[in-house]
């Protein structure tokens, strides 16, 4: 753990691999390496090390933190005076496209779904709360997908605020990637669970991404616990081209596909195409809007190659 006297001053306590792993106590590994297959992302290939090295302890903090926040909810309740309403722990993973996001949600929902026993956790994407690909081409926004102004962040504030309200069933939209669209008339229904992980582009964002709220808040002013993914732009580059040409043998073959005219492409066409995607959106959107957001998180957890986080970054 870095906490020289001389450092720059930071808001968080810096660990690598061996002394964050050494956090993780007595914590017992539940997954198998069956159970940890289907939770990787596309071009995710992580092991079980990885799971016991970096998110059972990450697992064990979460833990703690839920304890203390259980027992603060009791004294505000006891102070006021009422019955306390059943009210989720929200935990937000941030990141960059290609980061690996999705597959941390998973894992981490996984993890405390068993630990320290039995809790329903669920896993919502803000995807959902993107305007509809009819909306985003009339407001010609469609090379804008995944910026602030192509999401309804109104509906999306208004659900976090219904959960953290207690309300015993909210609805979430869903995103279809096959189609590249909100699917009409279908919903993820919340229903009082212990945890919901909300993962997302935007879910660190604030005043300086989206005009003022009505009801002048944010995402963030929500969430119980940030956390935010991080690597080196020249990685995630190399992961969303790789991540690209996978689809492009896979996913883009299937007619339906909004992006099936590139599985026509050849493979030096995709590599070509996947670079000028990243240059003109998505590393556009991350230099402008998601790395912006970065140091509001509560833990930054920093990759390296291949995927292997290599630094936790921890708020004091």
């Amino acid at each position: 753990m870095s906490l020289e006297k001389n450092s720059k001053i930071t808001p968080f306590l810096t660990f690598d691999r061996t002394q964050w792993a050494a956090l993780r106590k007595s914590v017992p590994l539940k997954l198998t390496e069956q159970d940890l297959k289907p939770l990787l992302g596309f071009n995710e290939d992580l092991s079980l090390e990885e799971v016991r090295t970096i998110y059972l302890p990450l697992a064990r903090l979460i833990n703690y933190y839920i304890e203390e926040n259980l027992k603060r909810q009791a004294v505000l309740h006891r102070f006021l005076d009422v019955e306390p309403p059943k009210v989720p722990y929200i935990i937000s993973i941030a990141g960059s496209v290609s980061v690996g996001k999705s597959t941390s949600a998973r894992i981490l929902q996984a993890l405390l779904s068993n630990y320290p026993g039995p809790r329903k956790v669920d896993l919502i994407t803000t995807d959902g709360f993107l305007y509809p690909l009819k909306t985003l081409e009339e407001k010609n926004l469609l090379k804008r997908k995944g910026f602030p102004e192509s999401y309804d962040i109104y509906r999306l504030i208004e659900f976090v605020s219904d959960l953290k309200s207690g309300k015993p069933s909210v609805k979430a939209p869903i995103y279809s990637h096959l189609t590249y669209d909100i699917i009409p008339d279908q919903f993820n229904v919340v229903e009082q669970p212990d945890i919901v992980i909300l993962e997302g582009l935007n879910v660190l964002q604030s005043g300086m991404n989206y005009p003022a709220s009505p009801h002048n808040a944010f995402v963030s002013d929500f969430v119980d616990f940030s956390i935010y993914v991080d690597a080196d732009e020249s990685l995630l580059k190399q992961w969303y081209i790789y991540r690209f040409l996978k689809f492009r043998r896979s996913a883009f073959s299937d007619p339906n596909s909004y992006f099936h005219h590139y599985s026509e492409l050849s493979e030096e066409e995709a590599i070509q195409t996947a670079s000028t995607i990243w240059e003109e959106i998505n590393g556009l959107n991350l230099k402008k809007n998601i790395l912006p957001s970065r140091e509001r998180a509560n833990l930054i957890l920093t990759k390296g190659e291949n995927h292997e986080i290599q630094t936790v970054k921890l708020r004091k």
